[in-house]
């Protein structure tokens, strides 16, 4: 039987896989409107690109022989491959520029192959669980920041740019950060794991950062704030 911070790990665990899922299915509405349209207009394939490569590193860490006890992890990260994939399908058949089916291509390509790397390394120069934990989970907590950062290539090139949040999904900035909380919690219970903990840390910062753009961009909270300077 589970006792103390095991079944709060557990529990945290659970509603951690929940909100993942829902972070992960966050951009229906999005790929909704590209079907519609049949053109993925401003959007940029990044966001998707880094979750299906954060969710493959992360598989690999929750695997037993890696690090034991990480069912959990494996169940929300192989959905998220699935969804993450499909994401990736429908942009490329509908983008209209060439230089972004060339980009998906080529970061799979080599995203894929990276992964393969550092799993034969993994499995055969490293030969105890600590050792394996150690060096996948740095590999996890680096992509799990760039996964949390993507969304900033949209701030970048079109919310500053242009004023507007059109182009920066709401849903996929607030999920982002309820579920960095959510594992970020996770990572302090029944044993201290400082890969789950700083890369869903900086990811729930990141989060916060982008909601505050959004709202601040948004014309209702542009004039409030126009009311109250």
């Amino acid at each position: 039987m589970m006792q103390g911070q095991a079944l709060a790990r557990f529990i945290i665990g659970i509603i951690g896989n929940v909100i993942s899922a829902l972070r992960l299915m966050s951009p229906l509405p999005t790929f909704g409107r590209i079907i519609k349209n049949k053109s993925t207009e401003e959007f940029h394939p990044y966001p998707y690109i880094a979750s299906a490569l954060n969710c493959l590193i992360w598989i690999l860490y929750g695997l037993p022989m890696v690090h034991p006890d990480s069912t959990l992890i494996i169940t929300i990260n192989s959905f998220g491959v699935f969804i993450q994939s499909v994401y990736i399908a429908i942009f490329f058949v509908y983008t209209k520029k060439n230089k972004y089916k060339r980009s998906i291509a080529l970061l799979l390509l080599v995203g894929a192959a990276f992964v393969a790397i550092i799993a034969t390394i993994t499995l055969l120069c490293f030969h105890t669980t600590a050792s394996r934990t150690m060096l996948v989970g740095i590999i996890c907590g680096i992509f799990l920041i760039f996964m949390y950062a993507s969304p900033l290539s949209i701030v970048q090139y079109h919310v500053w740019k242009t004023k507007s949040v059109e182009f920066l999904p709401f849903w996929l900035c607030l999920a982002g950060f309820c579920n960095g909380i959510c594992w970020f919690t996770y990572g302090f219970l029944k044993e201290f794991d400082p890969y789950i903990v700083i890369g869903n840390g900086v990811g729930a910062l990141f989060g916060f950062i982008q909601l505050c753009l959004y709202c601040y961009y948004t014309p209702k909270a542009k004039g409030l704030y126009r009311a109250f300077a």
